[in-house]
């Protein structure tokens, strides 16, 4: 039996829209021990897990509020940038 892989296009958290949601394929890792990377990962972004872009700040910026399962976080943009999803079907 042959293996079949499929692309699945991503983008990152911080580029959905307020309301939209998607699900979590993995956080980039910007060296060996990222602390960031690892507390997303901590606080529940990891592979497979629902989220959606609640609100953003004043005038459509930071912090950005992030639902992951039934949890809210707040996060600076680039954290959320971070993440990255398979944005849900409209």
């Amino acid at each position: 039996m042959k293996a079949i892989l499929i692309w699945v296009p991503t983008l990152r958290l911080s580029d959905l829209q307020v309301g939209q949601g998607g699900t979590v394929r993995h956080v980039d890792d910007h060296s060996a021990a990222d602390a960031i990377a690892r507390r997303l990962r901590d606080l529940g972004f990891v592979a497979g897990e629902t989220v959606r872009l609640v609100a953003r700040g004043p005038f459509g910026r930071e912090p950005l509020l992030v639902q992951v399962g039934f949890t809210r976080f707040a996060l600076r943009a680039a954290e959320a940038a971070r993440v990255r999803v398979s944005q849900d079907p409209a």
